[in-house]
């Protein structure tokens, strides 16, 4: 098993930067309606086809512009389980409870599940060859995908989760024990029909928003056991890690979890200062776009220059709805000089100290004690 060595892992991990934009730049651009994405192979279709060819007018270079796949559903692994998916008329997937106990939870994980029948799995799995059609020669991806432990028993239980740990915790790690290894079954179910190894000896990633939902004191007992029987059932390799709104207290588990890459992304109680100082875990910072309009040209590079002099390892933002303009593709090519300027500066041996003098003196004001701050509607 890889055992990063955190003395040295943050000064060897080499700066990443990315900028992509996905799903919602593309409905936002095509204006096909999100219920109708998700629901009709034709509009998938058209999603790509057309508004592809639009974002490159807008975006002409270094941007990611999202391969073709399926509807991204997040709750695909508990719809294997008997929870439906719901589709609201606007706004994403939803899904119905299941568990309305802990007992009836561990019943439903100890029943044998054929994943390739069950739920709108074989739905998605024609949705991705009808894409596959019409896309020849693409890597067409199948986003049909499970969440964390913690999430997962969340999305199971819904609010009912949160009074278990305390109700019934021996009953509530049986719990957590067989969702993990529900996760993995269906995560080696995926791997094997994408033809790839279900251990992966490279690396394996998580998504565990609900984990920060559990304060520090519960850690110990009800997440990091579960998050290693996680990571031991899907790889050998690297471990990362994206779970948004931790708080200060929890950043000394990540690298209990051996983690070599964080991905704090929504989290209000921290910035990169915080997280460089609680943790020697390697981490990206992510601009969310709903940032961006209270953002100036000058302050999308002063986002970037004064993460990296804080700590961060990477930077990335996504293409966001409302952001399919030429202003927001003013900022957005002032993020990614700011970005590429970094990238040379730190090759040729700068230091971050040195970064941080490319901070302007609003950007060093802004960056972190007012950010975000909406405009005022007075």
């Amino acid at each position: 098993m890889y055992k990063p060595d955190y003395k040295k892992l943050r000064d060897e991990t080499p700066f990443s930067w990315s900028v992509t934009a996905g799903i919602g730049a593309l409905l936002d651009i095509t204006g096909i309606p999100e219920k109708e994405f998700f629901l009709n192979p034709s509009a998938g279709i058209e999603l790509f086809r057309k508004g592809r060819s639009v974002l490159r007018e807008i975006y002409r270079s270094d941007v990611n512009i999202i391969s073709p796949l399926t509807p991204p559903i997040s709750y695909g692994h508990i719809n294997t389980l008997g929870a439906e998916l719901i589709f609201p008329d606007e706004g994403e997937v939803n899904h119905s409870t299941l568990c309305d106990t802990l007992e009836a939870g561990i019943g439903i994980l100890k029943r044998p599940v054929e994943f390739a029948k069950a739920g709108m799995l074989p739905f998605y799995l024609d949705y991705q060859q009808k894409l596959r059609e019409a896309f020849p020669g693409e890597n067409v991806g199948l986003c049909f995908k499970a969440e964390g432990p913690l999430t997962t028993a969340y999305t199971l239980r819904r609010d009912g989760f949160f009074y278990d740990f305390y109700d019934n915790p021996e009953l509530t790690k049986d719990f957590l024990k067989l969702i993990t290894e529900s996760i993995i079954e269906f995560t080696h179910f995926l791997r094997k029909l994408a033809g790839s190894p279900e251990i992966n000896p490279d690396g394996s990633g998580l998504a565990d928003d609900c984990a920060a939902m559990l304060g520090p004191a519960l850690w110990p007992e009800f997440v990091l056991p579960y998050l290693e029987q996680y990571y031991r059932g899907l790889t050998s390799g690297r471990r990362s890690a994206h779970i948004e709104d931790l708080a200060p207290e929890h950043l000394p588990f990540l690298e209990k979890l051996q983690l070599v890459n964080y991905d704090p992304s929504v989290s209000a109680k921290l910035n990169p200062r915080i997280i460089s100082e609680k943790t020697r875990v390697p981490f990206s910072w992510r601009l969310l776009g709903f940032g961006v309009p209270y953002l100036s040209v000058q302050n999308m590079a002063d986002f970037v220059y004064q993460a990296v002099a804080d700590g961060a390892s990477g930077v990335f933002t996504y293409i966001a709805n409302g952001m399919c303009n030429h202003e927001a593709a003013e900022k957005i090519s002032s993020f990614i000089a700011a970005c590429k300027n970094v990238e040379k500066m730190l090759a040729a041996g700068a230091t971050r100290r040195e970064i941080s003098e490319l901070v302007s003196e609003s950007g060093r004001k802004k960056f972190w004690a007012e950010w975000p701050k909406p405009k005022s509607n007075g």
